[in-house]
């Protein structure tokens, strides 16, 4: 069992973002969810909260209303093999929301996530300085990570 769930707050769209992200995720799945009845306070049949887990990680989503929103403050980061898992992701991850600098996006429902490929990390500590900051510096003209515009690397493409 999780000790620790990340708590999810969303107006009106919670069932909505639940499914979204279960479609994009090969490892996910709904757990459960509960809608409201007729004392509400949201419309009859809604869902009021849900459940859900994306690669294993649950998720706790609320239709809380429209008092709080998302920031880039909280993001999710999304460890990515290869070019083409950074491309899938960023592409269904951005549908109808923004892209940022430096691999980040947020989704049509405002929750920012990071699209990274883990070679970026050994990139940007190895022990030639000069080739960690070629890296740095291509990686901060990028908006999605581009696995070959951060420099020449021995890896899956």
């Amino acid at each position: 069992m999780q000790k620790i769930t990340p708590f999810l707050w969303f107006d009106g769209k919670a069932e909505e973002a639940m499914n979204f992200y279960t479609s994009i995720f090969k490892n996910s799945k709904v757990g459960n969810v509960t809608r409201y009845g007729d004392a509400g306070p949201g419309p009859k049949g809604s869902v009021m909260s849900a459940t859900f887990e994306l690669e294993g990680q649950e998720f706790f989503a609320l239709n809380g209303g429209p008092h709080f929103k998302f920031t880039p403050a909280i993001s999710f980061f999304v460890k990515c093999e290869t070019q083409k898992e950074v491309d899938e992701f960023w592409e269904k991850l951005s549908a109808g929301g923004k892209t940022n600098q430096c691999g980040w996006l947020q989704d049509k429902y405002g929750l920012s996530w990071q699209i990274v490929p883990n070679i970026l990390g050994e990139l940007l500590q190895d022990e030639d300085a000069e080739k960690s900051t070629r890296v740095m510096k291509a990686m901060m003209k990028m908006e999605k990570l581009d696995i070959k515009g951060l420099g020449p690397v021995n890896t899956k493409a």
